[in-house]
C-alpha cells in the first residue's frame, strides 16, 4: 500500500460522487430532513430532547451504509475494481481510498445533521457540540465501514439491502433509542455491549446530556474506531476482483 495510489482512489470517488446530484443529496440533505421530520412530530412533546442525539447516530449511519456498499458492489459488478486490480493497485489501496474518500463525506455530512439538529430543530446539547460532532463523525465513519464489509460478500445491489437485517436492525433494536440499554433484558444487554452502534449513541447521548467526561466518550469512540478498523481489514481480505 502506498499513500499516493489511496489518495487518488479517494480523489476518484470523491469526483465520482461529486457528479452525482442524487447521490449528494441523499448523503446531506436526507439524514437532516429526517432528523426535522421527528422534530417535528414529536414538536410539543419532550420526546425529541430524548430520542435527538440517537437519531443523530440512526440516519447518517444507515445513510453512510447503504451508499457505500452500493457503490462499491456496482463498480465490482461493472468490471471497474477489476480493470483497477489489474494495475499496480492493491486491495488495501482500494479499500482505504474508498473508505477516506467517505470518511470525508462523513464528516460534512455529520457536520450538516448536527447543526441542523442543533440550531435548527432546537436539540437541546449540555456537553461540547465539538465533542459531539467528533462522535458523530465516528459513528458515520463506522456505516462507510460496514458498508465496504457487506459489499465484498454481497452480489447484487438487492443482497446490500439483504443484508441491512442482519448487521443493522438488530443495533437500532438493541442500542437504546427506544429502551435504555439499562432496562434490557439481561442476555439483550450483554449482547448490546458488542454491537458497534450502540456505543456510538451511548456517547452521543452522554455528550447532550453532559452526563459523563470527555475520557468516557472517548472510550466509547476508541471501541467504534477498532470496529471500523476491523471492518476495513476484513474487507480488503475478502474483496473480490468482480462479481460471478
Amino acid at each position: 500500500m502506498t499513500p499516493q495510489r489511496t489518495l487518488a482512489t479517494a480523489g476518484r470517488v470523491l469526483s465520482q460522487v461529486r457528479h452525482d446530484p442524487r447521490t449528494i443529496v441523499l448523503l446531506l440533505v436526507v439524514p437532516s430532513l429526517l432528523i426535522g421530520l421527528l422534530a417535528w412530530i414529536f414538536s410539543d412533546t419532550p420526546v425529541f430532547a430524548t430520542i435527538g442525539p440517537g437519531m443523530i447516530a440512526l440516519f447518517p449511519f444507515i445513510v453512510m451504509f447503504l451508499v457505500t456498499s452500493i457503490t462499491t458492489l456496482r463498480e465490482r459488478r461493472t468490471g471497474t475494481l477489476e480493470r483497477l486490480l489489474s494495475m499496480p493497485l492493491g486491495k488495501g489501496d482500494l479499500i482505504l481510498g474508498y473508505t477516506l474518500a467517505f470518511g470525508l463525506l462523513a464528516v460534512a455530512q455529520s457536520a450538516v445533521a448536527v447543526g441542523f439538529a442543533v440550531w435548527v430543530c432546537g436539540l437541546e446539547i449540555s456537553g461540547s457540540i465539538w465533542l459531539l460532532l467528533a462522535v458523530a463523525v465516528a459513528d458515520a465513519v463506522l456505516g462507510t465501514s460496514l458498508g465496504l464489509l457487506a459489499s465484498a460478500f454481497a452480489r447484487t445491489e438487492f443482497q446490500v439491502v439483504q443484508f441491512m437485517p442482519a448487521l443493522v436492525f438488530p443495533q437500532i433494536l438493541l442500542g437504546g433509542i427506544f429502551l435504555p440499554r439499562e432496562q434490557l433484558p439481561d442476555v439483550l444487554r450483554m449482547i448490546s455491549d458488542w454491537l458497534p452502534l450502540s456505543h456510538a449513541i451511548d456517547a452521543l447521548q452522554a455528550v447532550a446530556a453532559d452526563s459523563q467526561d470527555a475520557a468516557y466518550v472517548g472510550g466509547e469512540v476508541l471501541i467504534i474506531g477498532a470496529w471500523v478498523v476491523g471492518a476495513v481489514v476484513l474487507g480488503s481480505v475478502t474483496l473480490r476482483r468482480r462479481t460471478p
